[in-house]
């Protein structure tokens, strides 16, 4: 049953998108400063790796998307030796998409912390306020989201071709994106050996499941959820429901996590820079906090009542906010890479 320290196992791939790769060359350290070294990746659908800026530990790939017709930047991080095929850890902002400055890069210390570990580190850059879904509908103001086709179908084999990922991976996320990843999970069996959640909502078709999403979607970020997942009696807003279709996690590592929104550590004038941005943390942080907590409770509750075992970390307090994600990361790392087998 999920606890405090626990973890479940599935082993598995996405077999065929991965055989239906064209593969060149693969990508070293060092290697990417010219168009020329830069190894064509294409997945089944005809999604490809089109180009690679910088050189070194930390690039900027961009991936054309057949799904979406567009091209999406991802933020990468490789590891000190390049010489072997190793895990990867997709690693996925918040209600943002990366596209403003709420980023793990900006953010956190993930540059330095994830520096001596063996992984490739792949974090999206855009689908800002789109749940990382696939959407019923073009929407006006967020455009095409195909979102879960992206992750679980077109990218994953252009990372293993590209740089040298081995087939095993995890997701990790926040916020917004920590209700994404338990879908993704369950929507590609196997292809995740296990998904972290840090201040998620794993709830979508309650009443206050579907508050939180307009929230994020219409009153933050303009769209319509309607072209989302249809009206509200819409049967994807259930199918989109991790409480719901908990069974399917079952075999995948669960690490999930929330604060109380009572003011922590890192609610103070030294991390947030002035009394405004205090405030709002305090105040609106700890109310997102506060329901995300009402979230993950039922969560756990669920999967005790099925039996699947998974770690729940329900910190003592602490708000929406940056330094707690951070402390999440690095308190589910050993997790992480054990899953990994890392």
């Amino acid at each position: 049953m999920p606890k405090f320290r626990g973890s479940g196992r599935r082993v598995g791939r996405i077999a065929a998108a991965t055989a239906a790769l064209t593969v060149l060359p693969l990508l070293g350290v060092g290697a990417v400063a010219n168009a020329a070294d830069v190894p064509q990746a294409v997945a089944a659908n005809g999604s490809k790796l089109e180009r690679i800026d910088g050189s070194g530990r930390q690039v900027t790939a961009y991936v054309h998307s057949v799904s979406m017709d567009k091209t999406i930047p991802l933020k990468i991080q490789l590891p000190a030796d390049t010489s072997a095929p190793r895990p990867t850890l997709y690693l996925l902002n918040g209600a943002g998409g990366g596209e403003d400055s709420a980023t793990w890069q900006r953010r956190t210390d993930v540059a330095s912390f994830f520096s001596d570990k063996n992984l490739n580190v792949v974090t999206p850059v855009g689908g800002a306020f789109s749940y990382y879904t696939d959407w019923q509908k073009d929407d006006p103001k967020l455009g095409r989201n195909k979102w879960t086709t992206f992750l679980t179908q077109e990218l994953p084999p252009i990372i293993d071709a590209a740089f040298k990922g081995n087939g095993v991976n995890s997701l990790a996320a926040i916020s917004m994106t920590g209700t994404s990843v338990l879908n993704l999970a369950i929507d590609a069996p196997g292809l995740y050996k296990s998904v972290a959640a840090y201040s998620g909502c794993a709830e979508t078709s309650t009443e206050a499941g579907r508050a939180y999403i307009k929230l994020v979607v219409e009153s933050r970020g303009g769209g319509d959820t309607e072209n989302m997942w249809g009206p509200e009696n819409d049967p994807q807003w259930i199918a989109n429901d991790p409480v719901i279709n908990a069974e399917k996690l079952r075999g995948t590592q669960l690490y999930v996590s929330s604060g109380n929104g009572l003011p922590g550590a890192h609610d103070n004038l030294e991390e947030t820079g002035s009394p405004s941005a205090l405030a709002n943390q305090v105040l609106l942080g700890g109310a997102i906090e506060g329901a995300t907590l009402l979230c993950t409770n039922n969560l756990f509750k669920r999967l005790n009542q099925l039996n699947i075992p998974a770690t729940f970390d329900f910190r003592p307090n602490g708000t929406h906010s940056w330094g707690y994600w951070e402390d999440d990361l690095h308190k589910s790392w050993p997790f992480l890479a054990n899953s990994l087998g890392i």
